[in-house]
């Protein structure tokens, strides 16, 4: 249930570690949900001619760790104002030595390796099973690989994100398995986000920023927060603006299968 006077948006936007706030001249919406608040009110504005909501992941003062996050609360609220259409920038790791600080990645599958997160919004009355063999709408992918490329930063298109539960960092025996799997990429809030998105037949679009290579792939004291926020804070510009341009080449009508999602299921809970 949204305030009397709430407004509406068409793109969500859930930023990461280091980006915490996006838009200008603002609205702010206090959204209630069933599954508590979001992670702070909901910031609404206009940005080159789409309305769009914001919502920082971990909260503006950085107060939710990754396996406290409300995922729930946060794309229930988005989808309550009218998003259809969400972008989701994070700061990840790099298991591939090629992929450096300051890689941009749009990877197309994720791997789920947390141990305690609600990952569903049909826990009751019916059981529900969604598609999840390709996570991320392939409109949106596709949209945000060409974006940055005409940004002149190249991106790694494709990739696995292997999502762990946090919020400490990989051993480096852990980072050294995923490597050898084949994952790419290693982060700590890709999960269950994508699933949640999903279910409430969101487009969900990944961009991740690699801040350091994970503790196995190269010698030294492993990674620090201060490291993330460093190569984070190097290039929040350039991240916020891929961001913007991808938000306004994203179209406006979807054809891709994401709103199909739940096509003729009989869901326990009403959509909002």
């Amino acid at each position: 249930m949204t305030t009397p006077s709430a407004p509406s948006a068409e793109i969500g936007v859930i930023g990461g570690s280091g980006f915490y706030s996006f838009l200008d001249d603002i609205e702010e919406v206090t959204v209630d949900t069933p599954y508590g608040p979001p992670s702070d009110p909901i910031a609404i504005g206009d940005l080159n001619g789409r309305r769009v909501a914001f919502v920082p992941r971990h909260g503006r003062d950085h107060r939710f760790p990754p396996h406290k996050i409300p995922y729930r609360a946060n794309l229930w609220a988005l989808r309550s104002l009218g998003v259809r259409q969400v972008v989701a920038p994070s700061a990840v790791g790099s298991l591939t030595p090629g992929y450096g600080p300051g890689t941009l990645a749009v990877p197309d599958q994720f791997v789920d390796r947390t141990t305690a997160r609600t990952q569903t919004y049909y826990d009751e009355a019916a059981a529900i099973h969604v598609s999840i063999a390709d996570p991320y709408c392939p409109t949106g992918r596709a949209v945000a690989v060409d974006t940055a490329r005409q940004a002149d930063w190249t991106p790694v298109d494709g990739g696995t994100l292997v999502v762990i539960e946090g919020p400490r960092f990989s051993t480096r025996a852990e980072s050294h398995w995923y490597a050898a799997q084949g994952w790419t990429l290693v982060g700590m809030t890709g999960h269950p986000e994508a699933v949640l998105a999903r279910e409430l037949a969101l487009c969900y679009t990944p961009l991740c920023l690699v801040t350091d290579l994970d503790a196995g792939i190269e010698e030294g004291e492993g990674v620090t927060m201060e490291e993330v926020y460093r190569v984070f804070g190097d290039n929040i510009d350039r991240l916020r603006a891929v961001v913007s341009d991808v938000i306004t080449a994203l179209p406006a009508d979807r054809t891709c299968p994401c709103p199909r999602t739940l096509d003729g299921m009989k869901l326990p809970i009403e959509l909002p």
